[in-house]
């Protein structure tokens, strides 16, 4: 079974900066954790959280699709769970941008609703980091 994550995420930016805010790991580490990211299809990169007694904190990713400034899609790893994310960014004219986020390959709803929970919180960040 294998459960698929879709948020819809509007904002009042360019995509331009809001292409730069999901790329750039410096803008990353503001909304989502220190990270060693770059925007190269292959390259391999880390999300570094804290940790807890039940997760080391670590999601290992591999870019795996960048189509500027429309399209980011990764891989998401973290214990035994596998997944993919993918980004995509449309303009929709008047300074808004819609993020539609898709995060394919749960195993269970628990994870998805977490990941549900997890997204709704970074967005909110990355909210005022674009503000900022």
């Amino acid at each position: 079974m294998s459960l698929t994550l879709s948020m819809d995420f509007p904002f009042k930016t360019s995509i331009e900066k809001l292409w730069s805010a999901i790329t750039d790991s410096n803008q990353l580490a503001k909304w989502i954790t220190e990270n060693d990211f770059k925007p190269i299809v292959g390259h391999r990169f880390q999300f570094r959280h804290e940790p807890s007694e039940w997760w080391d904190g670590i999601v290992e990713g591999e870019v795996l699709i960048v189509d500027e400034p429309n399209l980011l899609s990764y891989t998401w790893a973290t214990g035994e769970e596998r997944h993919t994310v993918t980004l995509t960014l449309q303009d929709l004219g008047g300074g808004k941008v819609n993020l539609h986020l898709e995060q394919i390959g749960f195993t269970n709803v628990h994870g998805l609703e977490g990941a549900r929970h997890g997204w709704s919180a970074w967005v909110a960040k990355l909210e005022k980091a674009l503000a900022d």
